[in-house]
């Protein structure tokens, strides 16, 4: 069976017949979607116009959670099956959110660049930054990342509240949205893309926070509204912001949020560890042998 691996990563099981190819190459992918059975998926957003040219395809197999990348519809109108894998990329995803925390309250980007440029010693005195322990951390989400985060930071001493879709009223740490966005000193996303999530986090919401108070985004870009985000560091309401992903994918290098010093910027990596990877292969092998056993999808979502 043909798999695209459509990663810049190479795959080497004996009797696998995958291929891997760049997102970023174009061509090479249009060269091998006719072929392709099972598209192993990471982030380029998958189209109409890619299933018509992969008649042969079955199985769209995200490589993680969230599945905005693919159009769901136009799959399931070519009977093409959609899996994705969620909680595979937990444990990295939490670990990520917290470094993000560090380095946004510790200041790590203007000392980086304070002692890369040989002002590191003595120290500015405005860069002086904070500790999580004594602080309150909101976390949108109940989910197994959230889940994780919340026992790293009340073991580091953090008091930590959450919210989810579902209210839970008997757990002492639930808060509704705007309730937890104005206790909260340091708030973290850990929810999924949705006509109800987009710009959850708008300049409103974010007037709630305390002030001084630091965003963490390892979720999806679109939850928080940028140029509210902007606006709000302009105004020195919010101290800083820790991001992973970014409402426009690769970030335009003009993105404003990449120039400044208080907020610490990665490319949507919080889940690119080598552990990550052996998990996303073991769910995925799994999906193909069920596929071609004609069995049951692990965690079919269309």
């Amino acid at each position: 069976m043909r798999i695209v691996l459509h990663y810049d990563r190479e795959f080497e099981r004996a009797g696998w017949d995958v291929v891997s190819c760049s997102e970023q190459d174009e061509a090479r992918f249009a060269e091998l979607l006719p072929d392709a059975e099972v598209i192993w998926h990471v982030l380029r957003p998958l189209t109409a116009a890619d299933f018509d040219r992969a008649p042969r395809l079955r199985l769209v197999q995200k490589l993680g959670t969230g599945v905005n990348t693919i159009d769901l519809d136009a799959a399931a109108e070519r009977g093409i099956a959609v899996a994705n894998m969620p909680g595979r990329n937990a444990q990295a995803v939490a670990e990520t959110a917290l470094l993000l925390m560090l380095a946004a309250l510790r200041r790590v980007v203007a000392f980086d660049a304070h002692t890369r440029a040989g002002r590191g010693w003595p120290a500015d005195p405005a860069l002086t930054g904070g500790e999580i322990a004594g602080r309150t951390v909101g976390l949108l989400g109940g989910g197994e990342i959230a889940t994780l985060l919340r026992r790293m930071l009340t073991a580091i001493g953090a008091t930590v509240l959450y919210t989810s879709r579902t209210p839970r009223p008997d757990d002492p740490a639930w808060r509704p949205l705007d309730d937890l966005l104005r206790a909260s000193d340091i708030v973290s996303v850990h929810v999924p893309l949705t006509a109800e999530t987009h710009h959850l986090l708008d300049r409103d919401r974010l007037a709630l926070l305390r002030p001084g108070a630091v965003v963490v985004n390892t979720a999806r870009g679109a939850v928080i509204d940028e140029r509210a985000l902007v606006a709000a560091l302009d105004s020195g309401h919010l101290a800083g912001a820790g991001l992973d992903v970014f409402e426009q994918e690769p970030v335009d290098a003009a993105n404003p949020l990449l120039g400044r010093a208080d907020v610490v910027v990665m490319p949507h990596v919080a889940w690119l560890t080598h552990e990550t990877w052996d998990r996303y292969f073991e769910v995925a092998m799994e999906n193909v042998r069920r596929l071609e056993a004609g069995g049951e999808l692990l965690h079919r979502v269309r």
